[in-house]
Order: structure tokens, then C-alpha cells, then sequence
């Protein structure tokens, strides 16, 4: 005879908290705008050249299909589960555990990563005042202030969260706005590049392997969708944060990136810093280049605390369902928020980055290797609900025509993404990625098999926990 331990009270997420602002501020957090625009144009320059704007609108398309499918399932299940839940709908307990892992992979990855992003920028504001704040014993502290004051914005609540969000992201990008504007004002009439805009010249490949830097550049435009009990009116408002966030950041980028190329042209390619080669090209005064630093600072710090808000509502769900250890799906009795996930997820990152520094890594290579690992797991996640679109509206009678031509473009762009990234193997440590995140996953499904053998009733649970039901025990 078993009998069943008793399960201990849980104050619940936060309910209706979040406006639609603040909710976009998640999505937008998540992507980054700002430290994107300060690489990844350069970057698909060198391969599509003059192409380099319509790799970017190609990657906001794709995007956006995947937005739309995402959106479908958000107006119908508000929950905290995110993509986790939503592909239980449409593939059960086996596709959404593989979608819940592989989202965990990419928020944890990508907030790991970006604290590598945020080390190396602090590290050069201070040392543009006069602070030698590059070697190893200071970017091991800057490592730990930063990982913990973001740890700590996430453990006291989602609103401070999302605010500290917003406004750390609205900064840096209104700071790099008044330097590309500067910038066309400063070109004159030369602003007008039609050759941006000619098919003329443009290498189709280049523009192809462009298109993957830019989707790259959208990974966690979704993370909204992990606020359905924090939301006001959640089917309504996280749909439309995640479409109109994500339609934002693209005409962002492609401003961004236009602006680049008429000013840098071929240099584009060749500058270590493109946005710090404009400051200097135009003639900045001298006090926007601290400014400068500090936007893109602002912004990778931003990308810290946006994706470990992802991973404590994703694992607080999987505990209430019992696929993680129970004691994950409790709140703190007075922030409300899932304060137990957090104390992990945060101080792990923080050791991560605190090892490879030690190492000899620098920071931004950091950035580099830990979010390439992050973005398999994005990858995945994004193909699986786009598949898991398809089986649910075909299965509840619902129109599908628009949802399926999404899905297979949203599929076929993820597979494509995946083969570019190993194919040209590329250098040591890139090339042994995928590998890690295949053994990630694996390693993570012994635990669902072991569930499906010992405890199956956990298999049938996942993926029905919503709004309604995010309170009253852990």
C-alpha cells in the first residue's frame, strides 16, 4: 500500500499584472535589438553584400510565420508553459517535453551567453573612465555583480523585471537611433542608396546564409507567451506583443542595416565595432561614445534578465505537473514569482561565464559559443510548434490553410538554419555544439522515459496546466 505525501501550499504566479507595454518589453528584452545591430549586419555583409537588407527582411518573414503560429495558440491557452505547453496540443506529452527542453536550452543558453555580452561591454565603459577593468579577477566580479543584480530583478517580481527590461532596451535603442540618423543627416543626399535595393549583383547564397545570422537575430521574440497568468487579458495581449514586437525589431534591423552600408560600404565587413566606426566617421561629439557602450551594455543586460524570466515559468509548469521535481512548482509566498527555478538557473549562468573566464575566454566569445549552443534549442523548439500548429487545427476543425503555408516555411527555414550552422563544418569550439546540445537532449529524456515507466500519470498532466489552474498547490 503507497500513500501520497502532502503537498504543500503555493501562493501562484502573479495575476494580471503585466500590461501590453511591459509585455512587449519581454519579447523585446529577449531579442536584443541592440546588440544584434552592433554585429550581425556586418557579419551578413561579407556574404551577401548589398543583399545584406533583403536577408533581413527574408529572416522577418520567417519570423513572423512562426509568430503566427505561436499567436494561434496563445489566443487559445493562456498558460506560463510557453511553447511547452502549446505543443503538448498538437503532439502530446513526447513533442512537448522535447519542446519544453529544448526552450530551456535556448533561454538559459541565451541568457548565459548575453551576460558574456554585458561583461565585456561594462568592462570597456569603465575603462573609457579611467577604470582597467579587463583582466581576469575584474571580469570575474563583473560576472557575479551582473548575474546576480539580474537574478535578483527576476526573483523580486516580473513587473520590475519587464520595467528594468524596457528601459535598459528603449535606452540603448534610442542611443543607437540618434547615432544612424546622425548618420544619414551627415551623408546628405548620398542617404539614398537605391543599389541597396537592386537584385542587381546580389549573390543568392550570400543572401541565404544571411538569412540565418538574421533569424538568429529574432531567437526569444516568443518569450512572451510565458506571462499567460501575468498578463492582462493574455489571449489578446500576448498574441499582439509577439507580432508587433517582432515586426518592430525587423524594421529595425533593416534600417540599421541600410544605414551601416551607406555609411561603412565595403568597410562594414573589415571593422571590429560598425556602430563605433560610424561614431568616429561622422564626427560624434566626444561624450556619445560612452553613451554608446553603455546602450549596448544596457541592452545585453537586458537580454540576461529577459530569458531567465522564460526559464522560471517553464520549469515552475513542469513542476506542477510533476516532470521536474515538485518543489519547482512553488512560488516565493511574497514576490510571487518561482524563486526556487531562479536560484539555479541564474547563479548556473553566472558559474558558466565564471569558468570559461578563468579559462582565458573572452567574454565575447562567450557570446558567441554559449548562444550558437542556445539557438539549436530555439530552433527545435520553433520547428516543433510549427508542426504541433498543423495536428491541432487539422484535429479541432479549425481553418489551417495559412497555419500550414506558416508551418512549412517556419520548418524548412529552421532545417535550413541547422544545416548552415554545421555545414561547412565550422572551427573548434563551434563545430562540437550541436553535438553538446544533442547530448543535452538526450540526457534530459532519460528522465522521460524513466517518467513513462514509473510514473506515467505525469505523462498525461503535461500540457494542461493554464491560467486557472497556476495557484493553489506545488
Amino acid at each position: 500500500m503507497t500513500t501520497t505525501a502532502p503537498r504543500t501550499a503555493d501562493a501562484g504566479l502573479r495575476e494580471g499584472v503585466m500590461s501590453g507595454p511591459e509585455l512587449a518589453a519581454q519579447a523585446i528584452a529577449s531579442i536584443a535589438p541592440s546588440a544584434v545591430i552592433a554585429f550581425t549586419a556586418a557579419s551578413i555583409y561579407l556574404g551577401a553584400g548589398n543583399g545584406t537588407v533583403f536577408a533581413f527582411l527574408l529572416a522577418t518573414i520567417v519570423i513572423l510565420c512562426v509568430g503566427y503560429i505561436v499567436s494561434m495558440f496563445a489566443r487559445q491557452h493562456a498558460s506560463a508553459g510557453s511553447l511547452y505547453t502549446y505543443v503538448a496540443k498538437g503532439l502530446g506529452p513526447t513533442g512537448a517535453f522535447a519542446a519544453g527542453v529544448a526552450l530551456l536550452i535556448g533561454s538559459w543558453g541565451i541568457a548565459a551567453g548575453s551576460l558574456g555580452g554585458a561583461i565585456s561591454y561594462t568592462s570597456d565603459l569603465l575603462g573609457i573612465f579611467g577604470v582597467p577593468a579587463s583582466g581576469t579577477v575584474w571580469l570575474v566580479v563583473l560576472a557575479v555583480v551582473i548575474g546576480g543584480l539580474a537574478t535578483f530583478f527576476t526573483i523580486r517580481g516580473i513587473r520590475i523585471s519587464a520595467r528594468v527590461s524596457l528601459v535598459l532596451e528603449l535606452v540603448s535603442v534610442a542611443i543607437i537611433l540618434v547615432l544612424l540618423v546622425a548618420a544619414l543627416v551627415w551623408l546628405g543626399p548620398e542617404a539614398w542608396d537605391p543599389g541597396q535595393f537592386s537584385f542587381e549583383g546580389v549573390p543568392f547564397q550570400g543572401v541565404a546564409a544571411g538569412m540565418v545570422l538574421g533569424i538568429l537575430g529574432f531567437v526569444g521574440f516568443s518569450s512572451a507567451d510565458a506571462l499567460g497568468r501575468e498578463a492582462r487579458n493574455p489571449h489578446t495581449a500576448i498574441p499582439r506583443a509577439i507580432m508587433w514586437s517582432a515586426v518592430a525589431v525587423g524594421v529595425l534591423y533593416v534600417f540599421a542595416a541600410y544605414t551601416q552600408i551607406a555609411v561603412l560600404g565595403d568597410e562594414l565587413g573589415e571593422v571590429a565595432s560598425p556602430l563605433q566606426a560610424i561614431d568616429e566617421r561622422i564626427g560624434m561629439p566626444a561624450w556619445f561614445a560612452p553613451l554608446l557602450v553603455f546602450g549596448v551594455a544596457a541592452s545585453f543586460f537586458a537580454v540576461v534578465v529577459a530569458p531567465l524570466n522564460v526559464v522560471g515559468r517553464i520549469v515552475y509548469v513542469m513542476g506542477k505537473e510533476g516532470v521536474v521535481p515538485e518543489r519547482f512548482g512553488r512560488t516565493h509566498a511574497t514576490h510571487l514569482t518561482p524563486h526556487r527555478v531562479l536560484l539555479v538557473a541564474g547563479p548556473a549562468a553566472i558559474a558558466l561565464d565564471v569558468v570559461l573566464i578563468v579559462a582565458g575566454t573572452h567574454p565575447m566569445d562567450i557570446v558567441v559559443w554559449v548562444d550558437t549552443y542556445a539557438t539549436y534549442g530555439y530552433m527545435v523548439a520553433y520547428a516543433l510548434v510549427a508542426v504541433a500548429g498543423i495536428a491541432y487545427t487539422r484535429r479541432n476543425g479549425m481553418r489551417s490553410g495559412a497555419i500550414t503555408i506558416a508551418a512549412v516555411v517556419a520548418v524548412l527555414a529552421m532545417a535550413y538554419v541547422f544545416f548552415a550552422n554545421v555545414w561547412p563544418v565550422p572551427a573548434f569550439p563551434i563545430n562540437i555544439l550541436p553535438y553538446l546540445f544533442a547530448a543535452t537532449m538526450l540526457i534530459a529524456f532519460l528522465r522521460f522515459w524513466w517518467l513513462r515507466a514509473k510514473r506515467p500519470e505525469v505523462l498525461q498532466r503535461i500540457g494542461n496546466t493554464h491560467t486557472d489552474m497556476l495557484e493553489g498547490v506545488g
